[in-house]
């Protein structure tokens, strides 16, 4: 691991305007999962209340990539505009603009969006809003295919919102996701709102499947394993909710390493900006040819 790529967090997540991991610079990518809580809450946890708060996190942190869970189409307009030079790929869950999304963001001067798609978690994935196995609601799943303009390396963000009370529609969730990946030859990352622990029949099939969780392979921790679903109590706690995950996947060509990754507890007032807290890493994508050469490069005789 190089040391000179990674930035030390300047403060705690808690209090104040400090970045839990803050920017980065290529090739590292900062990748953020977020359930933002749908914008029909009321007082004192309305949309109007906690916008500003959401908008305080993403600009301390700038990641390079977020991927959000529950918010509708005016609430997520609303949060492009707060995501100054970002592009987003939306669908809402019913259609069009309808029901919540699983939308991402990326920063759109460092990547380039190649091929995107929505499917359903049902028995039907291309038919919009269908639904099957007890799931109490719509549910769904937004890839999208980038490449970065810094280094050109390709690879896959899937942004993913399974069911909250079925398990059985959780772990056939978690089936199509993977036949969904196993197409993509490129490096996965995976991240979402699973509303299930690591404890879970649904986790192990993701891990199982060839899927890492980077809160177990990250180098470095920089926050304790909070409760991710923080039920809108500001101070976090570390528990068995943790839901929201980032989950990784190399290529043949391409490894995927974990710098850092934490749990963003971030408050103001009292006030928590949403009823989940956003988990964040480092990623670096490291192509395996690059290594080979490198320690072909070590093993050369000096020249005369």
């Amino acid at each position: 691991m190089n040391d000179a790529l990674i930035a030390a967090p300047t403060g705690s997540p808690t209090h104040g305007r400090h970045p839990l991991l803050g920017p980065v610079e290529p090739p590292l990518l900062h990748v953020m999962t977020y359930n933002l809580k749908s914008a029909s809450g009321h007082a004192p946890h309305s949309w109007w209340k906690r916008r500003p708060l959401v908008k305080a996190v993403l600009e301390n942190e700038l990641p390079t990539i977020v991927c959000t869970q529950e918010g509708r189409f005016r609430q997520l307009l609303e949060l492009r505009e707060d995501l100054d030079g970002y592009d987003w790929v939306h669908l809402g869950r019913g259609g069009g603009s309808r029901s919540e999304a699983t939308a991402i963001f990326w920063d759109a001067a460092r990547l380039t969006p190649l091929e995107y798609d929505h499917l359903w978690l049902s028995k039907r994935p291309n038919v919009i809003g269908s639904r099957n196995w007890g799931s109490g609601t719509v549910r769904m799943l937004t890839w999208v295919h980038l490449e970065d303009r810094a280094t050109g390396q390709r690879f896959y963000v899937v942004d993913n919102h399974f069911d909250h009370r079925s398990e059985k529609a959780r772990r056939k969730g978690a089936e199509l996701l993977l036949r969904t990946i196993a197409k993509f030859l490129d490096p996965v990352i995976v991240a979402g709102d699973f509303n299930c622990g690591p404890d879970s029949a649904t986790y192990r099939a993701l891990t199982r499947g060839g899927l890492s969780d980077a809160w177990e392979t990250a180098a470095e921790r920089v926050t304790p394993g909070w409760a991710t679903f923080n039920r809108w109590r500001p101070e976090p706690v570390e528990g068995p909710t943790r839901m929201d995950w980032i989950l990784a996947r190399p290529s043949r060509d391409c490894t995927v390493e974990i710098h850092q990754i934490g749990v963003n507890a971030y408050t103001e007032g009292g006030l928590t900006p949403s009823d989940h807290w956003p988990v964040q890493a480092l990623v670096n994508l490291v192509p395996r040819r690059s290594r080979r050469q490198t320690a072909s490069h070590r093993g050369a005789p000096s020249a005369p």
